[in-house]
């Protein structure tokens, strides 16, 4: 198997995992704070991580050299999830996912101005399929609010998370020296935990964990595992390998596997005409990976 291939096959499971958060993440939100729960992630996730990359590569000092390097990365990443989970406070998963859909357009634009990495006239087409798609989806299908371009708070604050998001694909390969996936990512998940405690430390204290719900444990547990360690390596890995438009081109496939959770969960399907939106963002993604050969 080549390395394109990798990572391609990367980012397929990435966009498998990551779905789950917006639907776990929506019935969590509420019964805690979005800086509280990403800290505990993150300080979990960083065990993890820091453990399977001393089994691994080993944490040579070379390997955290310019340290300031991994403060960007984590602090970008920080910034997405906990943003991402203050929107789903309002936002439907359905909704938010679709948002997620937008960062390939911004990762393109990122890639260009940090990587002078092209985009062609497919890739743009593909872009435009998609984050139309995407806004069919978020309005609901609903020509009248789509003229209003009235976005929901929740919708809004999730996006410039995700902005945030985009930032960080160009940002790996820019950044990296070097560094095994496993190792890059414990540096970054490492400032993240450093950042997002910091940020998070009154709400931290101010929690009362043992009176939390279930959900919160089990959407915790997921998101630390799942989405947080085991997507920070396949982000990074897919990230050395492929153009960050490419990279960021699965997200495409969040809404189709949200829709996935949310029926498994019991809470029902979008109507047909959501589906319509669903249908142009998997043409957005078929698109963007014929064209293999980005000028």
């Amino acid at each position: 198997m080549s390395d394109r291939l990798r990572g391609h096959l990367a980012m397929l499971t990435f966009s498998a995992l990551i779905a789950g958060s917006f639907a776990l993440g929506s019935m969590a939100a509420n019964e805690i704070a979005p800086t509280a729960l990403n800290a505990v992630r993150f300080v979990i996730a960083a065990c993890l991580l820091g453990a399977a990359a001393h089994a691994t590569h080993g944490l040579s000092r070379p390997a955290f050299r310019a340290p300031w390097r991994y403060l960007i990365l984590g602090g970008s990443m920080g910034l997405y999830f906990v943003l991402m989970f203050e929107g789903l406070k309002t936002a439907r998963p359905v909704s938010a996912a679709a948002v997620f859909t937008l960062t390939p357009m911004i990762a393109g634009l990122f890639g260009y101005l940090l990587l002078r990495q092209a985009m062609t006239r497919r890739m743009a087409l593909a872009l435009s399929v998609g984050g139309a798609g995407a806004l069919w989806v978020i309005f609901e299908a609903d020509w009248a609010a789509l003229a209003a371009f009235q976005v929901g708070r929740g919708e809004a604050i999730y996006f410039l998370g995700c902005v945030a998001h985009a930032f960080y694909t160009p940002m790996v390969r820019k950044l990296n020296r070097g560094e095994p996936p496993v190792v890059f990512s414990f540096g970054a998940m490492v400032a993240a935990a450093l950042l997002v405690t910091g940020a998070g430390w009154p709400a931290l204290r101010a929690t009362d964990w043992g009176a939390l719900p279930p959900i919160v444990w089990i959407t915790l547990a997921y998101v630390t595992v799942a989405a947080t360690a085991i997507t920070f390596v396949l982000l990074q890995y897919a990230s050395l390998r492929l153009p960050s438009a490419k990279v960021m081109a699965y997200t495409y496939l969040t809404p189709v596997w949200v829709i996935c959770w949310e029926a498994a969960l019991g809470n029902g399907v979008p109507p047909v005409m959501v589906m319509l939106g669903v249908a142009m963002i998997l043409t957005a993604l078929v698109l963007l990976l014929k064209d293999e050969h980005p000028a």
